[in-house]
């Protein structure tokens, strides 16, 4: 059904990789949600009152939290999709971070709330009134929110959205929630225990829990987290798959929001060939990049040499030297700068996040290896952080 009705609502659906497309998909998921939310949320209430259920209620509750994120996720692809502005180059794509970050919070405010409730259930407990209809609700709630994970879910991994696979999974957490809350209405008709203080309560619980893992899969975006690992081996292998390309790495990769990726790397060439040739090459890399993969990507091109007998030697054992370092990854831009008393040896060395050793020590360890072949050698390191592994 969710295909027939993207079909159907969804302008070119085909065609994903189109902002304004994929501003259609969000828009239409937020409608979708705010109907079949507002629906659930009315039902539940409705039968909660007249069962005299605390735990039907907050489910209901709950429901209607559901469709105010429907809201916000309508509104924030909305402001997410403005184009870049003077105060804003980069673009208000990080808005869809915002909106799914305020909807956690407020899913949150509203666990806890329902939690307290569910406290003066338990203390001051009232006698369910079962009816059929309302175990016949909540099964028909259950299905819908089972239609509707997979349906924000698809959508959400089909358009690379965090809030709407948030959504999806907040659907499925909704899922189990009301069969809690089903449970405990089939316990207490047929046994007669009380249990729906208790049943409001773990709703209520679970709520929260799910707010919280919704800040962090929201909020994780806006602090840097790490690049997608298919989109760094994509970029690595258009990138390596040049001829001219010696080697490659400061590769770092800025996440502006959906569809505004933004990435830069360096790329060695060899300093002995046509420096305008390997321009051009860089030149045509980029646009590649920027045409297959969709990001705004900038490359600073490095000559090295690669026929001198010195440096191959003395970066050879300098490699070996660091060979036993846990968390040296690599060297580069290796070159060697005499003058009449000394030799400066000069490179970059890569540390991943997790490197114990000092700078002053990796720099003592490459001194030493290469003041074994002439004691007028010194070493000079550039250290560099692993912002993606290559």
């Amino acid at each position: 059904m969710g295909k027939f009705l993207i079909k159907l609502f969804v302008k070119d659906h085909e065609n994903i990789s189109d902002p304004v497309v994929r501003e259609r998909y969000g828009k239409f998921a937020g409608i979708v949600g705010i109907i079949s939310n507002v629906i659930l949320c009315a039902m539940k209430i409705i039968i909660g009152i007249f069962s005299k259920s605390i735990a039907i209620i907050a489910d209901g509750i709950n429901n209607l939290a559901d469709a105010s994120s429907s809201v916000m996720t309508l509104i924030g692809f909305k402001l997410a999709s403005q184009p870049e502005d003077e105060d804003h180059p980069y673009g208000h794509a990080r808005i869809e971070y915002l909106t799914g970050l305020f909807v956690s919070i407020l899913i949150i405010i509203i666990g806890v709330q329902l939690f307290r409730t569910s406290i003066d259930k338990i203390l001051d407990p009232e006698p369910l009134e079962f009816s059929y209809t309302t175990v016949i609700v909540l099964v028909a709630a259950i299905a819908i929110k089972l239609w509707q994970t997979f349906f924000n879910m698809g959508i959400g991994k089909k358009i690379n959205s965090v809030t709407l696979i948030a959504t999806g999974s907040d659907s499925r957490n909704d899922v189990i929630s009301t069969g809690v809350v089903l449970l405990s209405v089939l316990i207490g008709r047929f046994t007669g225990l009380q249990i729906d203080g208790y049943m409001g309560c773990l709703v209520a619980l679970f709520i929260v829990w799910s707010g919280i893992q919704l800040v962090r899969e929201t909020s994780s975006p806006l602090l840097g987290e790490a690049p997608d690992e298919d989109l760094v081996r994509s970029i690595i292998d258009v990138v390596s798959s040049e001829p001219g390309v010696l080697g490659i790495h400061d590769l770092m990769v800025h996440n502006y929001g959906p569809g505004k990726i933004f990435a830069s790397i360096h790329v060695e060439v060899d300093a002995d060939g046509d420096l305008m040739k390997s321009h051009d090459m860089i030149d045509n890399i980029e646009r590649h990049v920027k045409d297959t993969l969709h990001i705004e990507f900038v490359i600073h091109m490095d000559p090295v040499r690669v026929n001198d007998p010195l440096i191959i030697r003395l970066r050879s054992v300098i490699e070996k030297a660091f060979a036993p370092l846990d968390g040296v990854e690599s060297i580069h831009d290796f070159r060697i700068v005499p003058s009449p008393t000394h030799t400066n040896v000069i490179f970059d060395a890569v540390l991943s996040p997790g490197c114990t050793y000092p700078e002053k020590q990796i720099l003592r360890i490459a001194d030493d290896a290469v003041k074994a072949i002439d004691d007028k050698y010194f070493v000079v390191i550039t250290f560099d952080k692993a912002y993606t592994k290559l």
